[in-house]
């Protein structure tokens, strides 16, 4: 046997052999390893349309992701005998009739101490893509998790708080457009001239769109020549039937309320309404047309509420691989999605007993309005459509001097003017800052 062999096998032949083993197990492992997004710079040719139409090429970086997408909602409370929860359903089941490749799952009754780990379930155990939180408070703690999934989408409605994040997604819809409609309607069917508001909590939510219906039935007041004062006690909490109920009969009862409405979630003002034989303006729902609990001999309009619109806008950016999302989404009337039956639905809009615009006016209600407010609601709604009119440009911001103080932000002082009319706040400034009442209101202890 010459020096230098071993077994046979010459030391070339052996580091050869030894490469190829060396490369076949790395390989091996990493068709083993765990997959994760693959991020690619591809060309895309878009139409950019200004002055004059151009097509132009451009490099846009995106995500390799499946063609198919799990939307999870965790809703902060039970869906059935809610409008707020109950919208959200309806509007992930709509985007899952439109689209055949999207799955909605969800989970009810979530509150902040268990929105991640009912999130992380949903995304290890049923594959979800996009995991939304319906309220605010429960849905803020899934940004702490934003970031070890990189390629799910977050998302939480805003109430007030403006943490965002490149997978974060906050929304709401300019709801305050369909309320400011609801609140000429009310102006003008009250006898008594107090309306009252049955609400849940003093924060900016709750009290940008209180100031949207107020605007409508200040403007009512004002073209009827009556004095209307619409009254608003808070119940400590979005969904509690007994207190709602309490509240409601307070109103009617201590206030001579004669037109009732709400921004807390159960069905209890309504029924108080019924009871009492006065007007009910509804929220967030057709709660005639979509869950039958009243008839339009009660229920004068109510706005509805197509969560799909914005839930529309996340599927699509999440199907096409867009990595960084639009992550602050404040949609309104001029904003649409076609559904899958082919109807054209706007964001926000009234609705009653099936119908939209000043159909939905309740006919018994509408026989008692005199017609220029109905053809002003006409008016205003086919302007908002179309994006040319928005309440809270048209009118001033008056404050009433209650509210609630932000850090770095006290309750402006009352007569103050904080926005003169034919001006527009930002979004941010809507979304973030609105802290207190329009001066008029009436803040019950």
């Amino acid at each position: 046997m010459k020096q230098g062999r071993l077994g046979g096998v010459s030391p070339l032949v052996r580091n050869i052999v030894l490469t190829l083993l060396l490369v076949t197990l790395v390989f091996s492992l990493a068709m083993c390893a765990q997959p994760t997004p693959e991020t690619k710079v591809v060309k895309e040719t878009v139409v950019v349309t200004k002055e004059v139409e151009k097509v132009v090429t451009k490099e846009v970086e995106k995500v390799v992701r499946s063609n198919e997408a799990t939307l999870a909602i965790l809703h902060f409370s039970v869906i059935e005998g809610t409008t707020w929860s109950g919208a959200h359903d309806r509007a992930a089941k709509r985007i899952a009739q439109k689209y055949p490749n999207v799955k909605y799952i969800y989970r009810e009754e979530v509150g902040p101490d268990v929105a991640v780990p009912f999130a992380e379930e949903l995304i290890n155990n049923e594959g979800a893509d996009i995991v939304v939180g319906n309220a605010e408070f429960m849905g803020l703690p899934l940004n702490d998790i934003a970031a070890k999934y990189p390629d799910v989408f977050f998302a939480a409605v805003i109430g007030g708080d403006p943490t965002v994040g490149p997978n974060f997604i906050r929304f709401f819809p300019r709801q305050y457009q369909a309320l400011y409609l609801e609140g000429l309607v009310a102006g003008a069917l009250t006898q008594t001239g107090n309306i009252g508001i049955v609400s849940s909590f003093p924060i900016v939510q709750v009290m940008r769109r209180q100031a949207g219906f107020f605007l409508g039935v200040q403007e009512a007041a004002k073209l009827l020549n009556k004095d209307v004062t619409v009254h608003v006690k808070y119940v400590g909490s979005w969904y509690n039937p007994t207190e709602e109920r309490d509240v409601a009969n307070t109103l009617v009862t201590q206030y001579n309320v004669d037109v009732l409405t709400q921004q807390t979630d159960s069905g209890s003002p309504l029924d108080v309404a019924k009871e009492k034989g006065i007007w009910f303006v509804g929220k967030d729902m057709d709660i005639v047309g979509e869950y039958g609990w009243a008839t339009t001999d009660t229920v004068a309009i109510s706005f509805d509420t197509r969560w799909e619109v914005l839930y529309e806008r996340m599927v699509k950016d999440w199907l096409a691989g867009d990595p960084k999302p639009e992550n602050v989404l404040y949609l309104g009337m001029d904003d649409f999605m076609i559904l899958a039956d082919g109807t054209k639905e706007p964001t926000v809009d009234i609705m009653n007993d099936g119908k939209v615009g000043v159909d939905a006016i309740s006919p018994k209600a509408k026989d008692l309005i005199p017609p220029e407010i109905i053809e002003l609601v006409q008016a205003r709604r086919d302007a908002m459509l179309k994006g040319a009119w928005d309440p809270f440009y048209a009118f001033e911001f008056v404050s009433n001097g209650t509210g609630l103080e932000l850090e770095g932000l006290p309750v402006p002082e009352k007569g103050k003017v904080v926005k003169p009319a034919n001006e527009m706040p930002s979004d941010e400034w809507l979304l973030f800052k609105f802290n207190f009442d329009l001066d008029g209101m009436n803040i019950l202890e």
